[in-house]
């Protein structure tokens, strides 16, 4: 597969990504353990039928790194994310997991034969100002918390998971982008048994919840991992890097939308500054 066309769904992953936060808020009072479980199973089927449509059930099988590299971002990440997103704003705290973008751009300067350009440290610079203008609009540092403080930390700690998980993908490039879907399983299996020893097991208590859950499975926990899997093996790592900024834009757009976060001025300056870094990083 060539360079660019793995670099372009590794960007459809990132256009999934902008619905994390608005699924993950629909989804309701459901602890981060169980959503990971229910959430991940979902994305394994999807998995499987991905790797049967193309006839490639045979290259589900993972190497014993990439599977324990799998859990570590899937399951890292997403355990993080949904805690996250339960004790903090969830538009803050999607906003901070999504310096994972940044941090991407830097890691990849040390992969074997990396060579990261300053154009990508500049656009990642200035897609990170676009999230910290957004950021410090949204924090009301009067009312904080100790449990908004253990979110953001959280939501940190998810940047530093998935930023990590997504720059050592490009050292298992040989596995197929199909064995996901076992990481997705594993991930799946250690959270439903975390979920049952720690948390009240929470039924979904609406059409919507289900529909979230389903839409997280399917789309930004599903669809998106093989997507991205495929842009880190193949692809251009620091300009996805770069151009990853522009989820977090995308998703406070969509909160706004549909009225989980307030619209503010801060927003317009946020996207002139990741349509700069967006020009910048994939200038010739």
């Amino acid at each position: 597969m060539a360079s660019k066309t793995a670099t372009a769904l590794g960007m459809g992953a990132v256009l999934l990504w902008a619905s994390l936060a608005t699924l993950t808020t629909l989804r309701g009072p459901i602890p981060p353990f169980q959503t990971t479980a229910i959430v991940f199973a979902i994305a394994a089927l999807v998995g499987v039928l991905f790797a049967a449509l193309r006839g490639r059930l045979g290259c589900l099988r993972p190497s014993l790194a990439s599977l324990a590299l799998g859990v570590w971002g899937l399951f890292g990440y997403h355990a993080l994310y949904f805690a996250a997103l339960q004790l903090a704003p969830p538009a803050e705290a999607h906003l901070i997991a999504s310096v994972w973008a940044l941090l991407t751009v830097l890691f990849s300067g040390l992969l074997p034969g990396a060579k990261l350009q300053a154009r990508h440290v500049l656009a990642a610079v200035l897609g990170l100002s676009a999230v910290a203008t957004l950021i410090g609009s949204q924090l009301d540092l009067a009312h904080f918390t100790p449990t908004k403080l253990l979110g953001f930390a959280l939501a940190f700690a998810c940047a530093l998971v998935w930023s990590s998980y997504s720059v050592a993908s490009r050292l298992v490039a040989h596995v197929p982008s199909e064995s996901i879907a076992v990481s997705c399983l594993a991930a799946a299996a250690l959270a439903l048994a975390l979920s049952l020893a720690l948390e009240p097991w929470t039924w979904p208590a609406s059409p919507q919840s289900w529909a979230a859950l389903a839409g997280l499975g399917v789309g930004p926990a599903g669809a998106a991992f093989f997507l991205w899997d495929i842009g880190m093996k193949r692809g251009d790592v620091p300009l996805l890097g770069v151009l990853s900024n522009t989820s977090p834009i995308l998703s406070t757009i969509l909160l706004v939308v549909l009225g989980y976060a307030e619209a503010a001025w801060t927003l317009a300056i946020a996207c002139a500054l990741m349509l700069a870094a967006a020009v910048i990083a994939t200038r010739a």
